[in-house]
């Protein structure tokens, strides 16, 4: 499944809980930390046990929750209960790490979830400056599903000014994807913190997408639909991408190594954009 929109939804908020499927966002991330107040972890966690719980909750999306950095044993054993019975009912497929800085971070968590009898992706964000200096070794681990780049925990880390060009966090941006796409893992952009201003979120979507990014956070419902579109192929995309690899099949039967579709000569790299274009491609337009 792709991951182009990844919704946050608050976990102290059951009833924006159950909406947040009707959004269409290709994963839903019930979030334990930076939503809810230190306060209400508690009720929070029992709230998404209950959501997640609910006879009715079998969403199309992917099911994630955001753990705190603090203490995600606790948050599993809030959610899922503290060992592998009894939580057979739960629909839980991803958590998402914050502040990861090590590789041994992503493994402990992934640990934790198959003590309590889960196989879960894990998404390891990243949003301090150790974090994207370490991102290289963060991606490469074996339990590692996705890379997260945190913009806005990142500048308060280092000390950097928000602007809306973002050349104050370019370089771990750019530095994220390249760890992500290095370790064959999906890369995951930040957040565009201004949900009313869908114009900007299209232009922030679309750089996203052209530095290498397989998909985008959202913080709202709204931002859903400009950024799955932005990040799904136009049937012209598909189309050439189909011819491509139709070509390159023929081309290998016939042992040639070079071919050509519509004038231009394709190689290695022009293969693999194909490649990615179908794989990110609804699967009525392959």
């Amino acid at each position: 499944m792709p991951r182009r929109s990844l919704l946050f939804s608050p976990g102290d908020s059951p009833d924006l809980m159950r909406k947040a499927p009707g959004a269409g966002a290709d994963v839903i991330c019930f979030d334990l930390e930076d939503a809810v107040a230190p306060g209400r972890k508690d009720e929070a966690r029992a709230a998404v046990r209950e959501v997640l719980a609910g006879p009715d909750f079998d969403p199309d999306a992917e099911v994630c929750v955001r753990l705190t950095a603090e203490s995600p044993a606790a948050d599993l054993d809030g959610v899922l209960g503290s060992d592998a019975n009894g939580s057979d009912d739960i629909r839980l497929d991803a958590v998402m790490l914050p502040k990861v800085e090590a590789a041994d971070r992503v493994e402990r968590v992934a640990e934790l979830c198959a003590e309590r009898g889960r196989d879960a992706a894990v998404f390891a964000l990243v949003e301090t400056a150790a974090g994207v200096l370490s991102a290289r070794e963060i991606a490469a681990a074996d339990a590692t599903d996705a890379l997260v780049f945190g913009a806005e925990d990142l500048a308060a880390d280092v000390g950097a000014t928000r602007t809306d060009e973002g050349t104050e966090v370019l370089y771990a941006r750019e530095h994220v994807v390249l760890a992500a796409s290095a370790a064959d893992v999906d890369a995951v952009d930040t957040v565009y913190t201004d949900f009313s201003d869908e114009d900007g979120l299209r232009e922030d979507v679309a750089f996203a997408r052209r530095l290498g990014y397989d998909g985008k956070l959202a913080i709202h419902p709204a931002q859903v639909a400009p950024i799955t579109e932005a990040f799904t192929p136009d049937p012209e995309e598909v189309e050439w991408a189909a011819a491509v690899l139709d070509a390159r099949d023929e081309a290998e039967r016939e042992g040639r190594a070079v071919f050509q579709v519509d004038g231009e000569m394709i190689d290695a790299p022009l293969i693999a954009q194909a490649e990615r274009i179908l794989d990110r491609a609804p699967d009525g337009d392959r």
